[in-house]
């Protein structure tokens, strides 16, 4: 709800943008911004562009400001302001499950909508220990996740969470997953795509299985492209021994792809582009280009047909779901915003662009700050030699980019970048200027 302007009317020339808020004491000036049409900058209460080579946080896959989404959205809105998904729903709806399980791996087409990447994890759990339970192997509770994971803040989430951080204000609340090592290993460094080597490292789920028993065990959850954490590519066949490991063992293989999906790797889902495909799929930001709240699991279609067909008769399936599932307007910017990604081919263009986007990205490796750089597809993580305490320099980073016109994400001391996929090449070439000559800056 906006605040009131605490100088009184006319005191401010942006009262209409003010919120109340207390900015970071280290930022000269409030980080605020508007976009527009132009589609790849956000600006600044006074004017000033700000490139945005993170898509937002990995959201705006198709730019900001479009207005097929906004139109829709509205027009929606007239109709139908909202209505409950529970026992009955709305068009649109449907005609946003039916337009993404078009894009989903074959037989993933049951999907659940949800409003946010981390109630999608959380579902996906929920659906899978019915799953288990309707099967007659209530006893699957154990969910393995991976170091390095970030599945959402949830309680769910938290529990399968592989950043320390992210669970040590919660230590008690949330049960800890097991947790396979993390893909990234030194003699890995400014790989091109996939590394060659660490495929190896899937075995550590076997041994985990080993300890809890195979009987035990519900599901795995991984993100393809671990994101969040610095962008850590799978190597050449890690996925592949995952997928074989469960299925030898009865465990479902959930791919977490809220960042990944809808084109960031080059196809609709890093599970085409990696070829390999899960049980289960958790998705959210570009799935309305970011331009409502929306998340969704989809799932494989035996897995739904279990819970549903075991429930007794005139019961509920399924005892899950929010106020605002499937919220008619946010179903209206899906279905526009999926409409944009085909008709205008943009999964095919990230992908075209992706060749050039590593080789600008991959010319910072000459500079002594930089340690190692991760790319795949339109996601990259150029990862910097920490400046006294981890994370400080990454810290600094954000601010001292932004001041000089560019926005992205850092985790610790890594800058992560995922531009839109509608980016030209001129726009690669000025996140990459912005970057380099910040970071020459900076001292090893």
């Amino acid at each position: 709800m906006p605040g009131r302007d605490p100088g009184g009317p006319g005191a401010n020339p942006l009262a209409e943008y003010w919120l109340p808020f207390t900015p970071n004491r280290d930022f000269k000036k409030s980080p605020k911004l508007v976009a527009r049409a132009e589609g790849m900058y956000y600006y600044d209460p006074q004017g000033r562009p700000i490139i945005d080579g993170a898509s937002g946080l990995f959201a705006s896959a198709a730019g900001h400001g479009r207005p097929e989404i906004a139109d829709a959205v509205g027009r929606q809105l007239r109709e139908l302001d909202f209505t409950s998904s529970f026992y009955r729903s709305h068009p649109l709806a449907f005609a946003a499950a039916h337009a993404i399980a078009q894009l989903t791996p074959e037989r993933l087409d049951r999907i659940f909508f949800v409003n946010s990447g981390s109630e999608a994890v959380d579902t996906a759990m929920k659906i899978i220990l019915a799953y288990h339970r309707a099967r007659g192997e209530g006893q699957r509770t154990v969910f393995i996740s991976r170091e390095r994971a970030y599945h959402g803040v949830n309680f769910g989430g938290v529990s399968l969470s592989g950043l320390v951080n992210n669970r040590r204000a919660f230590a008690g609340v949330a049960t800890p997953a097991p947790l396979l090592r993390h893909t990234w290993r030194a003699q890995s460094a400014f790989s091109h795509g996939q590394p060659d080597t660490g495929a190896n490292l899937a075995d550590d789920l076997q041994r985990l299985i080993d300890v809890h028993g195979a009987e035990n065990i519900a599901a795995v959850f991984v993100e393809p492209i671990a994101g969040s954490t610095g962008v850590l590519v799978p190597p050449r066949g890690y996925l592949e021994r995952l997928r074989a490991i469960c299925d030898a063992h009865g465990l479902l293989l959930v791919f977490d792809e809220v960042i990944t999906g809808f084109g960031r790797t080059g196809s609709a889902f890093a599970a085409q582009s990696f070829k390999v495909r899960p049980d289960l799929i958790t998705m959210a930001k570009a799935i309305t280009n970011g331009a409502q709240p929306m998340g969704a699991v989809a799932v494989d279609r035996r897995i739904h047909d279990q819970v549903v067909h075991s429930a007794a008769e005139d019961s509920i399936e399924l005892f899950h779901g929010y106020t605002w599932s499937a919220h008619p307007a946010a179903c209206a910017a899906c279905v526009a915003a999926l409409d944009i990604y085909a008709r205008e081919q943009l999964f095919a263009r990230g992908a075209e662009l992706s060749a050039y986007f590593q080789k600008r990205l991959f010319s910072l490796a000459d500079l002594p700050v930089v340690t190692d750089i991760r790319a795949y597809g339109l996601l990259a993580g150029v990862e910097l030699a920490p400046d006294g305490k981890p994370g400080q320099r990454g810290y600094r980073l954000q601010k001292e980019l932004f001041d000089a016109g560019l926005h992205l994400k850092t985790t610790g001391d890594v800058a992560i970048l995922a531009p839109a996929l509608v980016a030209e090449p001129a726009h690669i070439d000025e996140i990459v200027d912005v970057l380099r000559r910040v970071l020459e800056c900076h001292s090893a």
